[in-house]
């Protein structure tokens, strides 16, 4: 027993500086208690904010980058856009490249790739010159253009022919030739048939006439507008089947005026440019006339028709033979006034089968000629140049054939 009053055991403070191990306590102590430094004061929202003060490990790695080291950095040697593709060379190809030899610094190998200094002590990847070129630097610059990764698209023979600065006239060929013979020979042989089986190859005319204008005057795949002059040439034919071949001039020409109207009014409708409606404009007119023009072979009579799409059939063949271009025209005329005399032989038309020949055959080169201009493609060769030397001729021989049927 002593005199001391009753005390409690020990119990160790939490509150207390000194009492326990936490070194994030002992951190934020001060060394020497007995002289408190006042902290300073700090907002309230910093008072309730958990701040971590403990030791941590590094995160940085590397030297931070400023601005002012990536304000300049050296080309990548990968080209700018917008600058022309350099010329081709020869032997210049993504090979690997071989090692280089002992007195060679490595990536000095030809084709091989070459580290320099960039901004920052750090190294850019650049492309060595290939084997067979001479890379000049200085004021000479170098004999090779930069890698690309567009590569070389194929190159058409319209596109090749306009670089080499030859004629913008591309004839057909031989197989479009015998396409359009082949559906000449249609139109003669149904002609003879009847009318309604003669619409057969003529609807079939009608459209690959509407499409083949359009890519003649690059537009493609413009699905409006062959759909219009297509639909154009539908309605002619059946007005002319209603209204029969003495009304011919009135369904044909009916139609034309109506479809240019109508045309003419979607144009109006349009949003794009001046310019784009204008040439849309004219497209469509001249497509839909043209398929529209081609119902003549309806409405003339069957023994022009069959006399006339023979013509057409045999010029068209003779044009395509590889004779010089004067001695060719006059080789396709001579044969198509030869195979209007001998078809109109075998109908009562006779010998003056042979106006009718000739004038189909002058029509079919001036549709032939039409679908050669301007450097064509083999599409518009299939399609135009298929349709056009029929299509042109149809009023000659609706004409022809009235005057001398």
């Amino acid at each position: 027993m002593s005199n001391q009053p009753y005390e409690p055991p020990y119990e160790p403070s939490y509150d207390s500086p000194y009492e326990g191990y936490d070194p994030y306590q002992q951190a934020q102590q001060p060394q020497h208690p007995q002289q408190p430094e006042q902290p300073a004061p700090q907002p309230e929202w910093q008072q309730h904010t958990q701040q971590w003060e403990g030791q941590t490990w590094e995160t940085q790695a590397h030297v931070p980058v400023t601005a002012a080291d990536t304000a300049y950095l050296p080309p990548q040697g990968y080209g700018t856009v917008g600058q022309p593709l350099p010329p081709e060379t020869p032997g210049y190809g993504w090979t690997p490249a071989p090692e280089p030899s002992a007195h060679e610094a490595p990536g000095a190998a030809a084709g091989g790739w070459e580290r320099e200094p960039g901004a920052a002590g750090s190294a850019v990847p650049t492309r060595s010159a290939p084997s067979g070129t001479h890379a000049h630097s200085g004021s000479g610059g170098p004999d090779y253009g930069p890698p690309t990764i567009t590569g070389n698209p194929r190159v058409t023979d319209a596109q090749r022919a306009r670089a080499e600065g030859r004629s913008p006239i591309i004839e057909p060929g031989i197989q479009p030739a015998g396409l359009t013979a082949l559906l000449g020979l249609l139109l003669s042989g149904t002609a003879a048939v009847g009318q309604y089986a003669l619409v057969v190859p003529l609807v079939l005319l009608q459209a690959v006439t509407a499409a083949g204008w359009f890519r003649l005057n690059g537009m493609w795949p413009a699905r409006q507008g062959i759909a219009l002059a297509f639909a154009g040439a539908l309605t002619a034919d059946v007005a002319l089947l209603v209204a029969g071949r003495e009304n011919a001039p009135a369904a044909i020409l009916g139609t034309l005026g109506v479809w240019v109207l109508l045309t003419l009014v979607l144009q109006l409708r349009s949003h794009a440019d001046a310019d784009t409606r204008m040439s849309g404009l004219m497209a469509t007119v001249a497509s839909a006339a043209l398929a529209i023009v081609a119902t003549g072979f309806l409405a003339a009579e069957p023994d022009a028709v069959t006399v006339g799409a023979a013509a057409v059939a045999v010029a068209v063949l003779a044009r395509a033979l590889p004779l010089p271009t004067a001695a060719s025209v006059v080789v396709a005329l001579l044969a198509a006034t030869g195979a209007g005399i001998a078809v109109g032989g075998m109908t009562d038309i006779g010998t003056q089968g042979a106006f009718i020949g000739l004038g189909a055959g002058v029509c079919a080169l001036v549709g032939h000629r039409v679908a050669s201009y301007d450097y064509p493609s083999r599409f518009v060769h299939f399609t135009a140049g298929v349709a056009l030397p029929l299509a042109v001729a149809a009023p000659a021989v609706y004409l022809l054939g009235r005057a001398f049927g």
